[in-house]
């Protein structure tokens, strides 16, 4: 049983009971985004019933059917994440985060994938699963570091890893797959064009992102301001989320591509991106207490040593991988240090191959749907903490 409430009061009871929880998590030292997700977690669907009550203030239909607010929030995300693309950048670091990227993606799996195997389970039910821990949910951290106002060299290196992560998580999902699928038909099936599908898709996205972000420099030119401006941000966002929706792209990638036009071919950039986090205050609140509603308690009861194993291995598979591709390229010792902890996120992609998964080993979709749906609950509740807990270590946040 629901309050059952019109559209507009469950929204608002969304973004006060954020604020408030918010607020709350801040006295605790807490990140507001771990505010947000409590929030949600106890007015959503899932807690209340969980501890016997039969009672929630927001229904399950009404968190689903505004699953287009999450849609928004992480095309914001992913054009904020877009602008930190700088060619200057990557000439003045190299090739560092893309190789931390890397490993840090491959080493989730491979640590994942080695301990399903050596706790007995089959192969092909390990790579398919093994293959979601590569993926990082760059929302909270994001949040973290605007919330705080980080700023250093591992804050730098964080920012373009979680950029990079969404497309190395994809490939190595895609090729994980591939290798399940051989495996279940006895090596039926072409292994190469399986793998260079999403490979594709990544490419098609980023480029039409490019495209989009060329299209609204030339209006900028002439609607000098704010109001105007802001306007045609929110519209190409829109317009570059539909378009992903329509073609079935990644809509974080292409609006990534948008971002990172912007910061490469105009000289206001900083601006364009100040105008554009000026109106996504509400629209993140909305996102993460709708994250919260949807994450299922009662999941924790039904993973046994299977989800231990993906929720233990996949931290220490991002640790090893970060310092390991942060020696290999000498970087700061900060970056090998404490970037690590920063990626222990995990949320939206992750859920989303799980339907991927389930076609591949359907015998074991529902153990797959629920390891992951419970490692999300445990990452988005303790992730922020550790992001904010390494970025102060690292000095790139003042303590307090």
């Amino acid at each position: 049983m629901s309050l059952n409430l019109n559209l507009l009061c469950d929204l608002a009871i969304m973004i006060l009971s954020g604020m408030f929880f918010g607020r709350m998590a801040k006295h605790l030292h807490l990140p507001n985004v771990t505010g947000y997700l409590v929030a949600g977690l106890l007015i959503g669907p899932y807690f209340l019933p969980a501890l016997g009550l039969d009672f929630s203030v927001l229904s399950g239909d009404f968190i689903n059917n505004i699953a287009i607010v999450s849609e928004v929030a992480l095309g914001f995300i992913a054009f904020s994440i877009g602008n930190e693309f700088k060619f200057s950048y990557f000439k003045r670091v190299g090739v560092t985060p893309v190789v931390i990227a890397c490993l840090e993606s491959l080493f989730a799996v491979v640590f994942v994938v080695a301990a399903l195997l050596i706790t007995g389970h089959q192969l092909p039910f390990s790579l398919v699963l093994g293959s979601i821990a590569a993926a990082t949910a760059p929302a909270a951290t994001i949040m973290v570091i605007n919330q705080y106002r980080a700023r250093g060299p591992v804050t730098e290196t964080l920012m373009a890893v979680v950029a990079i992560d969404d497309a190395t998580a994809l490939m190595l999902f895609s090729i994980s797959v591939a290798v399940a699928k051989a495996l279940e038909s006895n090596g039926g099936g072409n292994l190469f064009l399986s793998i260079l599908e999403p490979v594709g898709q990544i490419l098609a996205a980023l480029l039409l992102g490019f495209v989009l972000g060329f299209c609204l420099l030339i209006p900028m030119r002439y609607f000098k301001k704010r109001g105007n401006r802001l306007s045609l941000i929110v519209a190409f966002i829109f317009l570059g989320i539909g378009i992903a929706d329509q073609l079935g792209l990644s809509a974080l990638m292409l609006c990534m591509g948008l971002g990172a036009t912007v910061a490469n071919l105009s000289n206001e950039s900083e601006e364009i991106i100040s105008i554009a986090e000026s109106v996504t205050g509400p629209i993140f609140i909305l996102f993460f207490v709708a994250s919260g509603c949807g994450l299922q308690v009662s999941v924790l009861t039904t993973v046994g040593l299977i989800g231990a194993v993906y929720i233990v291995f996949r931290v220490i598979g991002k640790i090893f991988g970060t310092w390991l591709g942060g020696r290999i390229c000498h970087a700061d010792e900060k970056i090998n240090r404490y970037l690590g902890p920063c990626l222990v996120p995990q949320a939206g992609v992750a859920i989303g191959l799980t339907l991927v998964a389930g076609r591949v080993v359907p015998d074991y979709a529902s153990q797959i749907r629920a390891v992951v749906l419970a490692g999300t609950l445990v990452y988005e509740l303790l992730g922020p903490s550790f992001t904010k807990m390494s970025l102060t270590k690292a000095g790139e946040i003042k303590a307090g």
